[in-house]
């Protein structure tokens, strides 16, 4: 048990590491940086907090391999799994030999899940499910990434992803559904189209996908504190949730009812046998 002052002050339950609800995924490095010294400083204030880094947009392919096997066990240290981040559709259009090499490398750096997208581009339902398999055949977790936007990643405008049109929700939670049949280890979902680059959001889309799959086995991708306030407001602290890297301590003040916003102050609680407290 980590040693914390205050700790005579209530806070919420939170399961304590490997946790199966109230997941919270990182960005690691894309908008900005983050090197050995950064993430060291991260892990050692809010490590307990944080379950799983994830990199973007194929980030990891431009620091240098010792850099970025470093980062990987320092996150092992702390009891962080590493996820790719969707970048497995670039790799898909350079054919299969690239795929088998890069899952291949992906384990032998020290990646434990890969994130299995296809937000830009197009594959069959049957070709997923033999990425997810392929994935789990070499030792790695495959966490396939749906949602209801076509052209969906890269931070597109809503302008020109209206333009692209959505899919029926009905048709991604089916084939989410197979995705976990084949052993997926998690769902992503998408934001855009949900609570990303629209005018409006979609809130009866998340309550679908929760409905149908069940809280334990997705996590939503909320890069913007009002849009972790509010599924955490409406779904509770236990909600796996996708956040960049410097909004974790916002989070987990939330989650562990300490603080938020007039929305959600004093609002976020838990119950246990020991009562609402940690």
């Amino acid at each position: 048990m980590t040693d914390y002052a205050f700790s005579f002050l209530n806070r919420n339950h939170r399961q304590g590491k490997p946790r199966s609800a109230g997941i919270t995924e990182i960005r690691g490095p894309y908008y900005t940086p983050m090197g050995k010294r950064y993430l060291e400083d991260v892990l050692e204030t809010m490590g307990d907090y944080i379950d799983t880094l994830k990199f973007a947009g194929g980030s990891f392919t431009l620091i240098p391999r010792q850099a970025l096997t470093e980062l990987l066990d320092l996150c092992h240290r702390h009891n962080v799994l590493v996820s790719t981040g969707g970048f497995i559709e670039h790799i898909l259009t350079q054919g299969a030999g690239a795929v088998d090499r890069y899952i291949g490398e992906c384990r032998e750096v020290g990646f434990d899940i890969i994130e299995i997208s296809c937000g830009f581009i197009t594959i069959p339902a049957g070709d997923w499910l033999r990425l997810i398999q392929n994935v789990r055949k070499r030792g790695l977790k495959a966490k396939p990434e749906v949602g209801i936007q076509f052209g969906a990643g890269g931070a597109t405008q809503a302008e020109a992803l209206e333009t692209e049109g959505t899919r029926d929700p009905r048709w991604s939670i089916e084939l989410a559904r197979k995705f976990l049949d084949a052993g997926a280890y998690q769902i992503m979902i998408e934001s855009e189209g949900i609570t990303e680059s629209v005018r409006t959001w979609r809130t009866e889309v998340p309550a679908q996908f929760a409905d149908a799959l069940g809280l334990e086995k997705i996590m939503f991708e909320a890069a913007d504190p009002d849009v972790f306030s509010w599924y955490v407001r409406n779904y509770g602290p236990e909600v796996n949730l996708f956040v960049d890297h410097s909004q974790i301590v916002q989070l987990e003040c939330l989650r562990s009812g300490l603080w938020g916003t007039a929305a959600t102050w004093g609002r976020i609680l838990t119950y246990n046998d020991d009562g609402v407290t940690q």
